[in-house]
């Protein structure tokens, strides 16, 4: 599997983001290895937190989340997700697949023999994360969801062919557009068209570059970045060459009843309905992408009895930049370390 290395410059000085870096290898499921990377901070003997980023951010979103929760007592590890960050970068939108960024993970996390997990999880990093949880129950001992989820094809299947017809007919919006599309907002959009298929079509086929640290503040975030956050935000990808994970991951979505990943995830639901560790959902006030995603959770999760969920505020999708402290909060109060 080809793929490309960011170079380790592009790192150096980066705002707010003193943390050294670690590297492990994975199988790359085609006879070689891709490096991951990840942060280690905090006592090598305290209780775990990871922290599972999105698309298409990187470690860099938990930067202000990490110095609190270390100075509480854990041990956080925030890795980069294969294609984001300073982990490598398969160059072919082929390369990636669900079923691979679970495996590749997995390698990962038992590799690292890590246990008594609390995990945080957001955007992709649910839909990695939860099948992490599931596939490995024994090592996690609580969960943190937060503007994710778990799809098995919510759209019915009867409604699965004119759906797919509807998509391959969507325009192809500007990047400008994007925020209007999943708030229901524009003016060119067809009725009932969810905003993320937008957003998936733009990813796949615009010749249009919406570099990351643009599109973290772009998407539903309630602060603005300041131009060294973007500038960070972007570092891992010096050109256009690097982004082809970042515009894989919508397309990678299971939507559809016959999406590959559907029936691993029902099966993992099936886990889910007998985890009964705390498992507290916090979930943004203005998130346009995942708004009403923690209903099956709460309905379904026995671990979420019992739990004091909340409301991360004024936040849009990426609310490990809009309000750290809340979401470290939400962390210090399932672990009892409120």
């Amino acid at each position: 599997m080809e793929f490309k290395r960011t170079p380790d410059e592009r790192f150096d000085n980066l705002v707010d983001y003193p943390f050294q870096p670690h590297y492990l290898q994975v199988d790359d499921t085609e006879g070689g290895e891709l490096r991951i990377h990840y942060l280690d901070e905090g006592p090598a003997d305290g209780e775990v937190v990871l922290l599972l980023h999105g698309q298409p951010a990187w470690s860099y979103l938990y930067r202000h989340m990490i110095p609190p929760l270390v100075e509480a007592g854990f041990r956080v590890i925030a890795p980069d997700l294969v294609g984001f960050g300073r982990s490598d970068k398969p160059t072919q939108t082929e390369d990636y697949t669900y079923a691979r960024h679970v495996a590749w993970m997995s390698d990962w996390l038992m590799q690292l023999n890590l246990s008594g997990i609390t995990v945080f999880l957001q955007d992709w990093g649910s839909l990695i994360g939860l099948r992490l949880v599931t596939a490995f129950p024994g090592r996690f001992a609580g969960v943190v969801l937060a503007n994710g989820g778990l799809p098995t094809g919510p759209v019915p299947e009867a409604f699965s062919g004119p759906a797919k017809e509807a998509y391959e007919t969507l325009p192809v919006v500007k990047a400008a557009e994007l925020e209007a599309c999943f708030r229901g907002t524009y003016e060119g959009g067809a009725p009932g068209i969810p905003g993320f298929l937008y957003w998936r079509k733009f990813c796949a086929e615009s010749p249009e570059v919406l570099h990351p640290g643009d599109a973290i503040d772009l998407i539903g975030n309630a602060s603005s970045l300041t131009a060294g956050e973007k500038e960070a935000f972007n570092a891992p990808y010096p050109d256009e060459s690097y982004l082809a994970g970042a515009r894989r991951f919508p397309s990678l979505v299971p939507l559809f009843h016959d999406d590959p990943e559907v029936a691993e995830n029902k099966a993992a639901w099936e886990v889910l309905k007998q985890f009964d560790k705390p498992f507290m959902c916090a979930f943004a006030d203005d998130d346009p992408v995942t708004a009403g995603g923690d209903k099956p959770f709460l309905e379904q999760v026995p671990g979420c009895q019992g739990i004091e969920h909340r409301t991360i505020s004024p936040a849009g999708h990426f609310l490990q930049q809009d309000q750290p402290q809340q979401c470290v909060q939400a962390i210090l109060d399932i672990t009892g370390r409120a």
